[in-house]
């Protein structure tokens, strides 16, 4: 699995003129499924999302984590995280995990923020084409791959 990450103020997805989706102070996590992951790479990352200490203390260092800010989360299936760029002009998939095993993973993933203590937890549309808005904080953006 691959997530990137970003600590924003507030952030939104829209379907078709509708909000499917949005937070206020928080991550956005953008999250793609590869074919060979698994429920383990789900914890793991979701565990690691949610303990990152990427949110400013009182003196304004990054030593707080999403779970002890209450912070929450936006989470959107981004397959394209795993577009191989290398050859040729048009970008190759082939990494993606299908959308019979990138869904359940997806839905599964925010069980597994929850598991990791996170409480706020909203979500894009899988597989529609989304507009998503965010004011950025810092900007912080981090990109993790589960081992």
């Amino acid at each position: 699995m691959r997530a990137v990450i970003q600590r924003v103020k507030s952030a939104q997805v829209t379907v078709d003129g509708s909000v499917v989706g949005s937070i206020g102070y928080g991550l956005l996590v953008l999250l793609g499924v590869s074919e060979g992951d698994t429920v383990d790479d789900g914890t793991w990352l979701a565990g690691k999302i949610a303990n990152l200490r990427i949110f400013p203390d009182a003196d304004g260092k990054m030593n707080v984590s999403l779970v002890d800010s209450g912070g929450a989360v936006l989470l959107v299936s981004q397959f394209t995280l795993y577009g191989d760029c290398r050859k040729g002009r048009r970008p190759s998939f082939i990494r993606a995990a299908p959308p019979d095993i990138a869904e359940p993973a997806y839905e599964r993933f925010g069980d597994q923020l929850r598991d990791a203590g996170v409480e706020s937890i909203a979500f894009g549309s899988f597989g529609a084409n989304m507009d998503v808005e965010l004011v950025n904080d810092g900007p912080v953006t981090l990109v993790i791959d589960s081992p």
